[in-house]
């Protein structure tokens, strides 16, 4: 995945903020042929700044039930 206004190079140092970071991307700007890893997805859950709409479809196909 290609960012334009991030510098990638230095959010890697800290792995945790890079996997947030990358999955609030994918989530959404388009997942470009990547597919989201649930196991992150729900470690991260309470980190991730998504669209309310948005979080709340990834929570029923995650845990089949509204948020």
């Amino acid at each position: 995945m290609h960012n334009w206004n991030t510098d990638t190079k230095i959010l890697k140092k800290n792995p945790e903020e890079y996997a947030v970071w990358k999955l609030e991307q994918l989530i959404n700007f388009g997942l470009d042929k990547e597919r989201l890893d649930s196991k992150l997805v729900k470690k991260y859950w309470d980190k991730l700044q998504i669209d309310p709409k948005k979080k709340e479809a990834l929570a029923f196909l995650l845990w089949q039930k509204r948020s």
